[in-house]
């Protein structure tokens, strides 16, 4: 796999001056931003936002997962997502009969997960939350998936999430590198959270990274790695398996499956890797891909591991699947330093604080 990797990174340097001419345009529109020539509106309620500077692949919908635990029992919580790759359009509330194509596969686990749980998609988010809060006049704080770089609406609380192998500090412009905003919008955010760090990272290693961010004196720095969960059998999710000495077909449609190949090298006796794009939505001729695929292996004791995001994508053809023996795993952020405490009071604080003024 060396090559093809050594072929994409010279391929994305030959396109850098699209990445120039791509950078130009963020500068202006934030430019034009910060000149009050748009206008950003704020609402009368707790806007928390979860974003980041690059295209996929920080966690993201594993931490609004995290917030919606931490706040969902005790807050009339919301959230709202752009729905990325559904094949509806506009703004959209989700029901008992939502499906994948009109939610996307985000805002689709988190209704599968939170079923009592408003869930909203919409790509203008400054016409979707006064729809959603018409629709449910009972809620009193939303969640913002993914909206750091859409400035029409001003978040009470920025939280900007940077991968610990690709920090925004060390990244460049689509499509010469991952960045759909400019370096210094990290200015914006409240607190910035490394992501996907190595279980073991020193006190000196978080240090350096801290001084590389240049976080301002408002900013809060926090530390987290993905703990893979134990898998579950897609039809008996009570029934768990460990992949150890197993054989097993990984199929991934996500940003960033490479903590998933990691843990297939240490711990099964053998794998195969059958890769999709990331959000891909599965079609029959996929389906059909992925059961020749797992026949080859001709081991009956053989499984196949897939993400929760790509089993929300894969649900439609669950009967052309029930025969298959697969598996799902999730990824969960856990903070570093004893960072969880600290982070839940900040959020609480925040909460507080709002009510209170």
């Amino acid at each position: 796999m060396l090559f093809p990797r050594i072929f994409l990174r010279s391929f994305r340097v030959l396109l850098f001056p699209l990445a120039v001419l791509y950078g130009i345009g963020v500068r202006i529109r934030n430019w034009m931003f910060d000149r009050n020539i748009f206008s950003s509106v704020s609402f009368g309620l707790p806007l928390i936002s979860v974003g980041n500077l690059a295209v996929g692949g920080t966690g993201k919908s594993p931490f609004i997962q995290y917030l919606v635990d931490l706040l969902g029992t005790s807050n009339q919580l919301a959230v709202l997502s752009r729905g990325y790759k559904r094949r509806s359009r506009g703004y959209l509330l989700a029901k008992a009969d939502s499906t994948v194509n009109e939610l996307g596969d985000e805002a689709m686990l988190l209704h599968t997960r939170f079923p009592d749980l408003a869930i909203a998609v919409g790509e203008k988010r400054l016409l979707a939350i006064p729809q959603l809060l018409q629709d449910r006049p009972d809620v009193s704080c939303i969640l913002l998936d993914d909206a750091h770089q859409h400035r029409s609406v001003r978040p009470g609380l920025q939280i900007l999430l940077t991968e610990y192998d690709n920090l925004y500090t060390r990244d460049y412009f689509l499509p010469t590198g991952d960045l759909r905003d400019e370096r210094r919008s990290a200015v914006r955010a409240d607190v910035l959270v490394v992501t996907k760090c190595p279980d073991d990272l020193s006190v000196h290693q978080a240090n350096s990274i801290r001084n590389e961010l240049r976080s301002l004196p408002h900013q809060q720095v926090f530390f987290t790695t993905m703990a893979l969960q134990q898998p579950r059998s897609w039809l008996q999710p009570s029934m768990e398996r460990t992949p150890i000495g197993q054989e097993i077909l990984l199929i991934t449609g996500i940003a960033n499956p490479i903590p998933l190949k990691q843990w297939m090298e240490r711990d099964a006796s053998s794998y195969q890797f059958l890769p999709y794009s990331d959000h891909h939505l599965f079609n029959i001729v996929d389906i059909r891909e992925i059961r020749n695929q797992y026949k080859r292996l001709n081991n009956p004791a053989a499984w196949i591991l897939t993400t929760a995001k790509d089993a929300i994508r894969l649900f439609p053809y669950e009967k052309e699947m029930q025969d298959l023996p697969i598996y799902i795993t999730d990824y969960k952020h856990r903070f570093l330093f004893d960072g969880e405490q600290l982070f839940q009071a900040y959020i609480q604080n925040y909460m507080a604080r709002f009510r209170a003024n």
